[in-house]
């Protein structure tokens, strides 16, 4: 299909014999925000890593931007931008140093990196930090290092596991705004998130996965049909399509 930059066939990871996620089959074109939503422990997050290259599938394909992620490896990856729900930074770096270090592993032209390396600082309100090392940031000080240093290679997928928790409110609309302007750009943006409000408020279409198993897929108006009830919101669809009362409890938890 034309556009698609994420797509998995027949994705399947199991721990010895226990399948954690199933036979995955998803498609996500440029220009689309598609939410990635489950219960804990559904398989959110290992099927993110297994769309960086970061773990091994048992079975099944994935394809970034039409490269085979085990067979074209370095291809693919130059391609993705990978934002985990807990980043890990180098200490002793500043944060200007680090979106240095990160753009000289993407092989971004020098010529070009300090002017992109002082705009994204700027964009997350980072510059008057910027020289100070990352051992005395805050996490979502971190946090807005790592999503700077997944833009400094202008990707084409950006792949984000729970991008907003650490986050301010201030921040948390920066970044939701910034994914929309890119998604406008033609990049294909994929995330996970517990917020189901953020989910609907932002994204296309969402994916709800359920012991490893895709469930559902759609828009928020498709899946109203799917349940045959008009008016529910992205909420109530999960909840009646997962039955997960403890997912009612956070989110009712979120709310307070």
């Amino acid at each position: 299909m034309e556009n698609v930059l994420i797509q998995t066939i027949g994705l399947t990871k199991r721990y010895g014999t226990v399948p954690v996620v199933k036979s995955l089959n998803l498609e996500v074109r440029g220009g689309e925000i598609f939410g990635f939503l489950g219960p804990n422990g559904s398989g959110k997050t290992t099927t993110i890593k297994m769309l960086t290259g970061l773990l091994e599938p048992s079975e099944g394909e994935v394809f970034i931007c039409g490269y085979d992620i085990r067979k074209q490896p370095m291809e693919a990856k130059a391609m993705t931008a990978y934002v985990p729900d807990q980043p890990r930074l180098y200490g002793k770096l500043s944060a200007r140093e680090f979106l240095h270090l990160v753009a000289a592993l993407y092989r971004v032209p020098k010529d070009i990196i300090q002017g992109r390396a002082e705009q994204l600082l700027d964009m997350f309100g980072l510059q008057d930090r910027a020289d100070e090392l990352l051992e005395g940031y805050s996490h979502g000080m971190r946090q807005k290092v790592v999503l700077a240093s997944a833009l400094i290679h202008q990707p084409r997928v950006i792949l984000l596991d729970e991008p907003t928790v650490g986050l301010d409110p201030a921040s948390a609309r920066q970044l939701k705004d910034l994914l929309q302007e890119m998604a406008r750009q033609g990049v294909a943006v994929f995330l996970s998130t517990h917020i189901l409000e953020i989910a609907e408020r932002m994204c296309h279409r969402v994916g709800i996965l359920k012991e490893g198993v895709l469930i559902a897929e759609g828009s928020t108006e498709e899946l109203r049909q799917k349940v045959g009830h008009g008016g529910e919101s992205l909420e109530d669809i999960f909840l009646e399509l997962t039955g997960s009362q403890e997912n009612a409890e956070l989110i009712e938890s979120l709310g307070e």
